[in-house]
């Protein structure tokens, strides 16, 4: 469901590389991945004409950390905490390695929400499921696929997609961006929150989730119509 580029509204973000320059990445990056020492001349040989594949990865890596804590430096610690962390095998294949990068991203990003804001990732006290306008929760139910997401914050709408973002409760905006954005499911995105939203986080679960998502929906649908021209 989840689209492969992202652009936090107003920023110098290209887009993700194309599946074969990241399949070409993935071979090279874990051909070095063999437990023997590298050289630095051996790494820059390994990684010769990559320069755009690197900063197009990054870009997309800082798309992604900003639209979950905002613009800015936090934004590049979250990045290179990422990198840092990412556990990656020799055996890796390129959409393994590219979702064990954004996981490690999200894991320190949250790290930095709750940091900055204790509680704000707290779990919902109760579930409401029939207080929402859409019943299912997958972009479809907004009326929105996944590749019309992606041009949305990829186009000209992308500074106002991005201040919608920002008007979301911390919550709502964090498990939209998890679901819609980086690609988790309900179940993957419940043990992130539990792990690392802080100790009023450890109750999230599944139903909360999507409850919450759908949430998001509905302000999404409610952009989309607002936004529509009038007949």
């Amino acid at each position: 469901m989840a689209p492969e580029s992202q652009v936090p509204g107003s920023s110098l973000i290209p887009s993700c590389p194309m599946p074969e320059d990241a399949e070409a990445f993935s071979r090279q990056a874990c051909s070095l991945l063999d437990g023997q020492p590298k050289d630095d001349a051996t790494v820059a040989r390994a990684f010769h004409g990559m320069d755009e594949i690197f900063d197009r990865i990054a870009a997309a890596f800082y798309s992604l950390a900003s639209m979950l804590v905002g613009e800015g430096e936090e934004s590049v610690r979250v990045v290179e905490t990422a990198v840092a962390t990412a556990e990656v095998s020799p055996d890796s294949g390129p959409l393994e390695a590219r979702q064990s990068g954004r996981r490690a991203l999200v894991r320190a990003a949250l790290d930095a929400i709750v940091r900055r804001d204790p509680g704000s990732l707290a779990a919902p006290l109760s579930i409401v499921t029939d207080s929402t306008c859409i019943d299912d929760d997958d972009l479809a139910a907004a009326g929105l696929s996944a590749e019309e997401l992606e041009r949305m914050i990829a186009g000209p709408d992308r500074d106002r997609v991005r201040a919608w973002l920002e008007k979301l409760p911390t919550a709502v905006r964090t498990v939209f961006v998890l679901r819609a954005v980086a690609g988790f499911s309900a179940i993957e995105t419940t043990a992130l929150l539990k792990a690392h939203g802080g100790p009023s986080a450890t109750t999230w679960t599944p139903e909360a989730v999507r409850e919450v998502f759908r949430q998001g929906l509905c302000s999404l649908a409610s952009q989309l119509f607002h936004a529509a021209p009038a007949p």
